[in-house]
């Protein structure tokens, strides 16, 4: 279906039952950039707040962890809950909470009313990823790790051009100006609003036409899908625990051992973020070509290296470096979830709230530990030993290889 308007064109969904809907994987994508962006504002914002609130590096850790964690409990249960009455509205309602945090964090001028503000959009996130992931389970037209790759590019774009956007608007202005993207937020929710309208009838017309089964249950033990499934989770704290050392303390990383600004900080952090949503791209489709379970063993194990050598070396290396972590590490997760979703069949909302929220809650833990590692030792010393997480993807070695294991039904 064409249009020459310049709106985003939702197809009928009766046209598109066994289609891959193109135009819903990337308006869902678009909603995932403006929602992820909106939410790496406050990390990016944090050396300003540090300064006005004279904050100490577990505080700093805090603040992320009450965002991450507010959204990683939230978030299975909203997943579990949908399963069972999906709620297409909900999208534009998560972005209400989201929207609601911005302004608060605008005006806020005291450390508690930030913590108020974080959680308020860790809600908007928790309600956002169970439900957006359906969309995209919906429309992939069996193509689901190249629908989840789509789905995650906009996400990680967002997140790196969050902080770019905050060193334009909000770094030399002040925090106040933080309020600017609440214009954004309401965006994403007229957005929501169109795909909200796409996905319910979409559900009508699969309900009544008994359309888009998932695929039997796997010729694997039960036993064996929920220790797969613990090798998953630790693949996911093992990813976000080392990304968590990156999103909030590589400026300051970079400002303490190359005595940078925080403006050209927050530009290698972008290098870093951009890197991770080109890297999402491939994940997904790699996966359902080649296998997933050799992407995710490539893209964690395959990073330590790098991340070895990253403490060590010049300005211009840690700059390449930290491009090269961001592509590898970021191709896992499209691969995790779809692998995970294939292993319990027909719990999209469940699987998708549980990994998203653990990748919430270990980022969150991650930022509090190593927030009060670095005020302990030094944040050169919290890269040192964050360097060693990637190892621990070699427990990919224990999962099924589950191509080929469906179940005739």
């Amino acid at each position: 279906m064409e249009s020459t308007s310049p709106t985003i064109t939702i197809p009928e969904p009766k046209k598109l039952v066994q289609q891959t809907v193109y135009s819903i994987l990337f308006t869902i994508s678009l909603a995932h950039f403006i929602n992820d962006m909106l939410q790496s504002v406050i990390p990016s914002i944090y050396p300003l707040i540090k300064q006005r609130f004279s904050l100490n590096f577990t505080q700093i850790g805090l603040i992320t962890f009450t965002y991450q964690i507010t959204a990683s409990i939230l978030q299975p249960f909203v997943g579990l809950y949908t399963d069972k009455k999906p709620k297409p509205y909900s999208l534009a309602i998560g972005m209400g909470f989201t929207l609601s945090g911005l302004l608060l964090a605008s005006f806020a001028g005291h450390f508690y009313i930030m913590l108020m503000a974080v959680s308020l959009i860790g809600i908007g996130s928790s309600i956002f990823h169970p439900e957006s992931s359906r969309v995209a389970h919906l429309a992939s037209g069996g193509k689901k790790g190249l629908a989840q790759s789509i789905f995650q590019l906009g996400g990680n774009a967002g997140s790196a051009i969050g902080p770019l956007l905050a060193a334009i608007i909000v770094i030399p202005y002040g925090q106040s100006n933080v309020i600017w993207f609440c214009l954004i937020a309401f965006a994403g929710i007229l957005v929501l609003l169109r795909i909200a309208r796409w996905y319910a009838e979409r559900l009508s017309l699969n309900a009544k036409n008994k359309i888009a089964k998932e695929a039997g249950p796997l010729n694997i033990s039960k036993r064996r899908v929920i220790f797969s499934l613990g090798v998953l989770l630790v693949l996911i704290f093992s990813k976000y625990f080392y990304l968590a050392s990156i999103t909030s303390y590589y400026t300051f990383f970079l400002i303490n051992k190359f005595h940078l600004s925080i403006q050209q900080s927050q530009i290698y952090l972008f290098l870093f973020l951009g890197s991770v949503a080109a890297g999402t791209l491939f994940g997904g489709p790699l996966g359902d070509r080649f296998g997933r379970k050799y992407i995710i063993w490539i893209s964690i194990l395959g990073v330590a290296p790098f991340t070895m050598l990253l403490p060590y070396v010049s300005l211009f290396w840690t700059g390449v470096l930290s491009v090269f972590i961001g592509l590898i590490l970021s191709s896992a997760f499209s691969a995790i979830l779809v692998y995970a979703t294939e292993l319990v069949p027909g719990k999209v909302g469940l699987i998708a709230g549980l990994f998203f929220g653990l990748a919430f809650g270990m980022g969150g833990l991650g930022s509090a530990v190593l927030g009060k590692v670095a005020d302990m030792t030094s944040i050169n010393y919290v890269f040192k030993i964050c360097a060693y997480l990637p190892l621990i993807g070699i427990f990919t070695g224990l999962l099924p290889n589950i191509e080929g294991k469906k179940a005739v039904s």
